[in-house]
């Protein structure tokens, strides 16, 4: 079952809540977060209680989401370790092929002529000449078997391999200290993360998949594929990335859903 975009108005993640209030109450956050309310949603039943809107006043509804949103978004920024590494798992439980999945169905996708493909660079890049195919591939090449969860409720095991996403920021003098790294994809799917996630050990930009070249329907021929994300944080079929201080939402997140996103 695919989601549908719904209407709601875009927000922009709160600032880290203040260290020192957090530190007061570590025990009582990681406690909410281990039993999941965090990654859940405030229920409209709540609402009166907690904030006294009116829930038939649609707009002081959609605030307070949003609010509630950001809020755990800030938190699970502040809660997350950049160098614990996610569950690892052997080959012979990778899918094969993956699962496919996006906002259209499979017959929409869009074919890329790799003839006139690259990946283009801007933003706080020093060298921002785009990228050939065949440059990827001479990048040198890291493996993760992960699992890809999504949000909908289903998941599988897969086996990707590509450049290491901070040995090319690296390679392409990319501003470390931008907030965000922004994925542009040939379907006009956009989605952003985090600087921290982004030079994750465990980020990388997939050219392969269980060691073939990404096919069509999959993201060919490179989609970015993190450890430390839900699903549809991880774009398919790129065709640029930027890295910036300005934050631009995603895709999902235009309809509502949380931007962190973290697992």
């Amino acid at each position: 079952m695919l989601l549908r975009p719904k209407t709601v108005s875009r927000f922009r993640p709160t600032a880290t809540p203040d260290a020192s209030i957090l530190a007061e109450h570590r025990s009582v956050v990681r406690e909410i977060n281990r039993r999941g309310i965090l990654r859940g949603s405030l229920t409209l039943g709540a609402l009166p209680l907690l904030t006294g809107c009116n829930v038939s006043d649609r707009d002081a509804v959609q605030s307070v989401l949003r609010s509630v949103s950001a809020f755990n978004d800030a938190v699970q920024a502040w809660l997350f370790d950049p160098n614990k590494l996610a569950r690892t798992y052997d080959a012979s439980l990778v899918v094969r092929p993956p699962r496919f999945n996006a906002y259209y169905e499979i017959e929409d996708v869009r074919p890329i002529d790799i003839t006139s493909w690259k990946l283009e660079l801007s933003g706080l890049i020093a060298e921002k000449a785009p990228w050939t195919i065949d440059q990827l591939y001479a990048f040198p090449e890291q493996e993760i078997i992960i699992k890809h969860i999504c949000v909908e409720g289903w998941e599988y095991i897969g086996q990707w391999s590509g450049p290491n996403l901070r040995q090319f920021l690296t390679r392409v003098g990319a501003d470390m200290r931008a907030k965000y790294v922004v994925f542009h994809g040939n379907d006009d799917y956009m989605e952003s993360i985090d600087m921290a996630s982004a030079l994750h050990p465990q980020t990388i930009l997939a050219t392969k998949y269980a060691g073939e070249p990404i096919g069509d329907p999959y993201g060919y021929p490179i989609r970015l594929r993190t450890a430390v994300k839900l699903g549809y944080k991880n774009p398919k079929w790129l065709r640029a990335i930027e890295v910036t201080n300005t934050y631009s939402g995603g895709f999902w997140e235009d309809q509502g859903f949380n931007w962190f996103a973290g697992m």
